[in-house]
């Protein structure tokens, strides 16, 4: 099941500040004012107490605010379940996404109101799943606005040019990720990004062609013959961006021994 993380905070962050604001307008001068009387008159008296909801709405209201905005507008953790970024991402990566590279975006609505750069090829962006928008995917940008793409033979043309591989060995993996132990681990290069990827040599690549429409993406997954992308299902809308991933800030597999330090504050590329 997938839960509406951003949908539930706004509506913790709208009840809480209505609890408080409404509490404030029309009942807590009222306590104060009765809490007055009751010293000037009978010492003895009990005080008017502020009802707990209140007390909790005033708590948590600062606090889902900041978590709000900070989510919403300005870095957004998630977490890697597959391994169709390997070996650039790992199972169990603990990632970091900049929301307002790509402008931004109101919570829930995810409608763009403050306009900014658009993806570069070679980012590694986070969207909503096309053909399920309440999934986010993570895959890397290859292909931009008008650009002729062009997968066969396990090799990226961009615009008729074949981005060139150079194979650095056989991929040693680990933990979570062995299923691609052994795979051709190979430098790509984007023209302005080179990255790594992973080709499994042995297992059948889905040819496609076509060419990218205006306000759309086409991207893949570095892990190339294990990777769900634009060969089966098409573009990225612009309005499914959700931001652009710039850091591992953790790794935890528990077929790797648990936390991998190693990976701790690394940066993407």
């Amino acid at each position: 099941m997938n839960f509406d993380f951003a949908t539930i905070l706004v509506l913790l962050t709208f009840l809480s500040g209505i609890i408080w604001l409404i509490d404030s307008l029309f009942f807590a001068a009222k306590r104060r004012n009765s809490d007055a009387k009751s010293d000037t008159a009978d010492k003895s008296s009990s005080r008017v107490e502020t009802p707990l909801f209140v007390d909790y709405a005033k708590s948590f209201f600062p606090i889902f605010l900041f978590v709000l905005i900070l989510r919403s507008f300005i870095v957004e953790p998630f977490r890697i379940p597959s391994g169709s970024m390997m070996p650039t991402l790992l199972i169990g990566d603990f990632i970091l996404v900049n929301k307002y590279d790509y402008g931004i975006r109101l919570p829930v609505l995810n409608s763009k109101i403050i306009a900014n750069k658009t993806p570069a090829r070679g980012d590694i962006i986070v969207f909503r799943y096309p053909e399920n928008p309440s999934i986010p995917f993570i895959k890397r940008v290859v292909g931009l606005p008008g650009d002729h793409i062009a997968y066969y033979d396990k090799t990226l043309y961009v615009n008729g040019e074949p981005m060139q591989q150079t194979i650095s060995g056989p991929y040693k993996a680990n933990g979570a990720g062995m299923i691609m132990d052994g795979a051709s681990l190979r430098i790509e290069d984007l023209k302005d990004v080179k990255h790594d990827i992973l080709v499994d040599i042995e297992r059948y690549s889905s040819n496609v062609e076509g060419i990218v429409p205006d306000g759309h993406y086409f991207v893949l997954g570095d892990n190339r013959d294990n990777s769900k992308d634009s060969r089966y299902w098409g573009y990225v809308p612009d309005s499914n961006l959700i931001g652009r991933a710039f850091l591992i800030w953790m790794n935890w597999d528990i077929k790797n021994g648990g936390i991998d330090r190693k990976r701790i504050g690394t940066m993407m590329k």
